[in-house]
């Protein structure tokens, strides 16, 4: 009866050993808790957590459609709606301060200065002006939070979001976006505040995102995933564990929010709240600063779960392979993804940043041939030196070697030409005096 129950115990703490790892492993469940008053005083409240969100914003890749369709070449005024006369602003694609190429879509703005990616202007009116904007993970994601597109200069008054879940093969509609849904797409506006747990799959259009109200005070284009969450967990998000049961049991349900790739399709620019003046078509563009985009990569993806009679062990299917000398490490981080170095970029880390050049890893130019000059005749020698004519000094040769009113000897600048006439009036006279003679 003793070995019996000693077997008993021993099985029941595997299985239950067994199943910690594996809710280990997976990390959806986590345990939350916030504070409520109730008729006996403030208790704990518990309940599952959402899963921490992670930006992906630094790990798509970005390719826009047609390629000619960014502004800068050739170089091309542009106004603002604005101040639709006052068409002082350039797009130069040869010139950094005034390029806006599209990786700038997803960069880390510094100081407070916004960067963006911008299209050639409406020049070309009645023909339309289109483009794709196709952001790809090559990993499946399920979205967490809201995702938003920031726009300068207006929102677009006619735009789709669509999705990709196998890689960009095949796409469907998310959501519609139009200032008249039922004159562009033919469909009824609707906000996803009027969607119930019976269509919270419906694919609609709004008008909410596309209506001219001044291109400083609405720059955000959202796809709002978190009214759908609210759904089944409440308009606080408490009951997670209700919106987990739903993403398991419900069909279709996970598979909304789970996608490959995202594409803009931008069909027709702000316009002012008015109609296209044909007059001035320079103030009629698209102009991104943003993406964002919030994910849950589940760890049944990138992990597969082992078990042995006596173990159970989480192993990753993909290791990343990232470049060991681009990245902090080989194998992929929580995200699925390389993390790589400062100044390095690329799905493994193996390419490097503007401003930087690949020696044994990215290493930050000290000189180049385009904003780090050397200057006063120098040579830039591998991007890390300048070589200074024997007269200056400095990084970038900018010190003169011998600076202040005394030469290099130590005596005045002007006893030096002094002594230096002096010389040349000799040899004058003395040749005079040799010729007269």
């Amino acid at each position: 009866v003793c070995q019996t129950r000693l077997v008993s115990i021993v099985f029941l703490f595997l299985c239950v050993s067994s199943h910690l790892k594996i809710a280990k492993c997976l990390r959806v469940y986590d345990i939350c808790k916030s504070l409520v008053s109730t008729d006996d005083g403030p208790t704990w409240e518990y309940y599952a957590c959402q899963p921490r969100s992670m930006s992906m914003k630094d790990y798509m890749q970005v390719r826009v459609d047609p390629p000619n369709i960014t502004c800068g070449n050739p170089p091309e005024r542009f106004c603002t709606l604005e101040n639709p006369y006052l068409c002082s602003d350039e797009c130069d694609a040869s010139t950094p301060d005034l390029a806006h190429p599209p990786q700038l879509m997803q960069d880390r703005e510094r100081n407070g200065l916004i960067t963006y990616w911008q299209t050639v202007t409406w020049s070309r009116y009645p023909e339309p002006l289109l483009a794709n904007i196709t952001l790809s993970w090559n990993k499946s994601l399920e979205v967490t939070d809201d995702i938003e597109i920031t726009f300068e200069y207006g929102r677009p008054t006619i735009m789709v979001l669509e999705k990709s879940r196998d890689k960009g093969r095949t796409w469907q509609p998310y959501q519609y976006y139009a200032d008249d849904c039922f004159e562009v797409f033919g469909m009824h506006p609707k906000k996803v505040q009027d969607l119930s747990a019976a269509n919270v799959t419906r694919v609609i259009c709004t008008e909410e995102y596309s209506r001219w109200v001044g291109s400083k005070n609405e720059k955000a284009v959202r796809f709002e995933v978190r009214y759908r969450f609210a759904i089944f967990a409440g308009p606080k998000l408490l009951n997670m564990d209700n919106l987990y049961t739903r993403m398991e049991s419900m069909k279709g349900l996970r598979d909304f929010f789970t996608f490959t790739d995202l594409r803009l399709r931008l069909i027709r620019p702000a316009l002012g709240g008015t109609y296209v003046q044909r007059d001035n078509l320079l103030k009629y563009f698209y102009a991104i600063s943003n993406i964002e985009v919030l994910v849950l990569i589940y760890s049944t993806e990138h992990f597969k779960i082992i078990k042995t009679p006596s173990t159970v062990q989480c192993t990753f299917l993909n290791s990343c392979n990232c470049n060991q000398l681009g990245s902090l490490n080989a194998r992929c981080n929580e995200t699925g993804f390389c993390q790589c170095r400062d100044g390095t970029t690329g799905q493994k880390c193996e390419d490097c940043l503007p401003g930087y050049n690949w020696k044994q890893g990215c290493v930050q130019n000290m000189c180049d041939d385009e904003l780090l000059l050397c200057q006063n005749g120098g040579t830039c020698f591998q991007n890390q030196k300048c070589i200074c004519p024997s007269d200056f000094k400095g990084v970038l040769c900018e010190q003169p070697r011998c600076e202040g009113e005394k030469g290099c000897s130590g005596a005045p600048a002007s006893a030096c030409y002094l002594s230096l006439i002096t010389t040349v009036l000799c040899l004058l006279t003395s040749s005079l005096l040799t010729a007269s003679a």
